[in-house]
């Protein structure tokens, strides 16, 4: 099956000679939630953009749901919908009217728009006819969404949706996009909320100074992760770690709590407390505990830093 996004060797440079994308090349699967990840600066909101066709690539090529950016550019945009990271909205026209202006820009003929329905959907139905300005932040959001469904694309970028919402909103928002993906919609989000991303989406690129360091199935992603933790309580006070121990890294939780974390590559579990016990301490309760996303987002991006 053809990919909902295609990139390829995506290039772009700025006038001040900054290399914003260096030959970035991914695709992103139909039907899946896609996380795109990487630090500020790393290069995500200039890819987005010039899907959105807001910024003109420097190089490379780039297909959306099969249509060239280029050279089919109109059918290129109707397929894609994007909701920015800033809010931004018309102060001086309804949600309704909003969505309705959003969808004539689109073409979409009046028989066939859905404005309320995406209101209802977003939970905006009872603020359809009041101003858009006495909306609060968790609302103009939503909104910015319903602007990006009114011409019912295949595709729905999502730049930091959840960024500075309170948690309850935050679900609602993640609440209807899973909605909107069991019902065929492939999502893309981007967004500084790394455990977001681990529980929500199935596949991550990770882009890191304008390269992409990472690309891979969430599950395979943190099963290749190499470091792992072991949590182990002894049978009494301690000043300080032995010394000796082969982990990489050794702190101390309390009096009788040592953190040790080690690479399953080089070390196994077992040997680890085999060098506990030759110091003479005894072990009363043991705990791993597995790398996660933040732990293999800060290994790719600090390791391409250094």
């Amino acid at each position: 099956m053809q990919p909902a996004i295609e990139i390829r060797d995506l290039e772009k440079t700025y006038s001040d000679g900054k290399r914003a994308l260096k030959g970035v090349s991914f695709d992103v699967p139909r039907g899946q939630i896609f996380g795109l990840l990487g630090p500020n600066g790393a290069g995500k909101s200039t890819l987005i953009n010039i899907l959105a066709g807001l910024v003109n690539k420097t190089g490379g090529t780039a297909r959306i749901w099969g249509f060239d950016i280029d050279a089919d550019r109109r059918n290129a945009k109707r397929a894609i919908g994007i909701v920015p990271q800033e809010i931004l909205f018309d102060a001086f026209f309804t949600p309704f009217e909003a969505l309705e202006i959003q969808a004539g820009l689109y073409a979409v003929p009046k028989a066939e728009r859905r404005s309320m329905e995406i209101l209802r959907a977003l939970r905006l139905e009872d603020k359809a006819h009041a101003y858009a300005r006495t909306l609060s932040g968790g609302m103009k959001r939503r909104l910015l969404i319903g602007k990006a469904l009114v011409h019912n694309p295949p595709i729905l970028i999502l730049d930091e949706p959840t960024a500075g919402v309170d948690i309850e909103l935050r679900q609602q928002l993640w609440s209807y996009v899973r909605q909107l993906h069991a019902a065929g919609t492939t999502v893309v989000l981007t967004t500084h909320y790394l455990e977001e991303a681990e529980q929500l989406c199935d596949r991550i690129a990770i882009i890191n100074n304008g390269e992409v360091v990472a690309n891979d199935e969430t599950h395979a992603l943190l099963a290749s992760a190499q470091e792992k933790c072991l949590i182990v309580t002894v049978d009494r006070d301690l000043d300080s770690p032995p010394a000796g121990l082969p982990a990489e890294k050794v702190e101390m939780k309390g009096t009788r709590q040592l953190i040790l974390t080690y690479n399953r590559s080089v070390l196994t579990a077992g040997e680890l407390l085999q060098a506990i016990s030759a110091t003479g301490l005894g072990v009363v309760d043991v705990s791993t505990r597995e790398a996660d996303l933040e732990d293999i987002f800060l290994h790719l991006t600090q390791q391409r830093a250094a």
